[in-house]
């Protein structure tokens, strides 16, 4: 006898805090902060719970942060304000990450403030 479509969802908490943590690769390689959180976020958005949660907001933050980065270059001309933007998002990407795997080890929901809900 075989056993068909078996969907075992098991709960993973540390997986969900190495997805937020995944983040910081940007600071480690200078890439990899977002190809890495999206792909444990797709091969395990079925199997561990909360997952499609947090990889939802992991991306979200990517989306967002990349789209302050844009926004904040060209600002640079306008009396330097690009420049603490990018101060901001670098803090932002640095501190939220951490906040937010603490949170998954702990069980809660993910938090990203100052995050544009694309997915």
């Amino acid at each position: 006898m075989e056993i068909i479509n078996q969907n075992v969802i098991r709960k993973d908490n540390t997986l969900l805090s190495i997805t937020h943590l995944s983040q910081l690769l940007h600071y480690v390689t200078g890439f990899g902060g977002f190809i890495v959180p999206l792909i444990i976020w797709l091969t395990s958005r079925r199997t561990v719970e909360g997952m499609n949660e947090h990889g939802k907001a992991v991306i979200n933050l990517q989306l967002s942060l990349l789209l302050y980065i844009i926004i904040s270059v060209p600002a640079i001309l306008l009396l330097g304000l690009g420049i603490l933007g990018l101060i901001g998002v670098a803090i932002l990407g640095f501190v939220l990450p951490i906040v937010n795997a603490v949170k998954a080890a702990n069980g809660e929901s993910p938090s990203y403030f100052l995050t544009i809900p694309f997915l």
